[in-house]
């Protein structure tokens, strides 16, 4: 069975769907086997075989044994004419492995494409997705992934970022983002050539869909400023940018390896006099002055809120006042308490009046002398004998009045101020009765 005319179609077929040849070669083979073994008659063991130049299509078949094997020669099954309803079926099974080859194809090009951007143009827009028309595919936006207030407009272009590609029985689904950070990166490589030659990179990105957005970006050659790149000539590239995100602010910083340096620099635009960096709990305490304060947090909070994903410190803003209050309370919290051992490790700790964690020894006199309440009436630290006093692990400095009567002996002379011991003689008053010979009560 030869047909020059068939293999002129079948090629034309193949540049049209984008299939290369041999995979309609097998597709026809595919449906002209199952063409042939719906015949009466036909042999249970037989396959197709197209020969590519003449097109020349041949149905080859073996006998069966009793175990199913195949046994005997090759016969030359090939009917004189398949027939209408072999035409039909072949026409069927061909036109399926053809959509399906073209939904592979498909899959395929955005497969690898995860993080990419595209332009798409609105087809269909309701409350739970946007179709975006991508050309030979489209692109599911879904409401999550809109940018909150956003009307797409219909029959408009829209940037968006490729977040996933599943494949399905109906061909590749592509989901597209309008708030992911990674659509930020994607239109700055667009706008800046120094990002998509590698010179700047962008090494972090914070953003609040809709409201604003934080970049801090970095510069591999010292000779390039990073902010400036993607500012551009009057702010020319960041307004592509901006624009494109239908006038969300950008607020770009430049990075730093420097903790304390970064965090001052993501809470820009406000001005900063001092960060503190706490890397046991992962927070860094900044100190703004009063009139800054405000700028620094930003509406509801948004700019220390930014900062913070940005940097990935907890940001802890406070101003000039708040922090001489706090270190103000601090000092008669430390001032004012008790000494108690701890009952597990047996050293002594000066538990504060206010409550809060006990201090060791240590961390007592450091706050002491950092304290303008620390004098010489401070309590001093238990000695071994007042400390081996306490049961329970807690007790009071007053618990521990020991009555401190020193031992004298009868020929020693008494410690005690006299008359005889000072050459004065002591005054009485009227709380403290004369020193005499007398027993009597003294009078008061």
């Amino acid at each position: 069975m030869s047909n020059p005319e068939m293999m002129e179609a079948l090629q034309a077929l193949a540049t049209d769907k984008g299939i290369s040849v041999e995979t309609l070669f097998g597709a026809l083979a595919d449906a002209l086997e199952s063409a042939y073994k719906r015949m009466p008659d036909a042999y249970e063991y037989a396959w197709v075989t197209i020969d590519p130049d003449t097109f020349e299509i041949r149905v080859l078949a073996q006998e069966l044994d009793d175990e199913g094997e195949p046994t005997g020669p090759e016969l030359d099954a090939t009917p004189d004419n398949f027939g209408r309803i072999a035409a039909q079926t072949a026409k069927q099974v061909m036109m399926q492995r053809i959509r399906e080859a073209e939904r592979e194809l498909k899959y395929e090009e955005y497969a690898g494409r995860e993080g990419d951007i595209v332009t798409g143009i609105v087809q269909q827009s309701d409350s739970r997705y946007t179709l975006l028309d991508l050309g030979r595919v489209e692109a599911l936006l879904p409401q999550a992934e809109q940018v909150p207030y956003e009307r797409p407009e219909a029959s408009g272009r829209l940037k968006a970022y490729i977040v996933e590609v599943r494949k399905t029985a109906k061909g590749p689904q592509i989901v597209v983002s309008r708030t992911h950070p990674g659509l930020i990166k994607r239109l700055f490589e667009l706008e800046v050539p120094e990002i998509a030659d590698g010179v700047v990179e962008i090494k972090a990105c914070a953003r609040e869909p809709g409201h604003r957005t934080k970049i801090a970006v970095w510069s591999n050659d010292q000779n390039v400023d990073p902010v400036g790149a993607c500012v551009g000539a009057r702010g020319a590239r960041v307004r592509m940018v901006v624009n494109e995100l239908r006038g969300e602010k950008i607020d770009i910083v430049p990075f730093s390896d420097d903790p304390p340096d970064f965090v001052m620099k993501a809470l820009s635009p406000a001005k900063v006099k001092e960060v503190r960096i706490d890397e046991e709990t992962g927070t860094a305490t900044v100190i703004v002055p009063d009139y800054q304060l405000s700028l620094a947090i930003g509406k509801e909070g948004q700019n220390a809120r930014l900062a913070a994903r940005l940097t990935g410190w907890r940001v802890d803003i406070k101003s000039e006042t708040q922090l001489a209050e706090e270190e103000a309370y601090a000092s008669e919290e430390w001032a004012e308490g008790e000494w108690v051992v701890d009952p597990e490790s047996g050293e002594q700790m000066w538990q504060p009046a206010e409550g809060g964690p006990a201090l060791s020894v240590e961390e007592w006199s450091a706050s002491a002398e950092d304290s303008d309440e620390a004098s010489a009436d401070d309590p001093a630290p238990l000695d071994a004998e007042e400390a081996a006093v306490i049961e329970g692990g807690r007790a009071s400095l007053d618990d521990l009045a020991v009555e401190d009567t020193p031992d004298t002996d009868d020929d020693e002379p008494s410690e005690t101020a006299s008359e005889e011991s000072s050459g004065e003689p002591v005054e009485s008053s009227d709380d403290t009765p004369a020193e005499s010979g007398d027993d009597t009560d003294p009078v008061p």
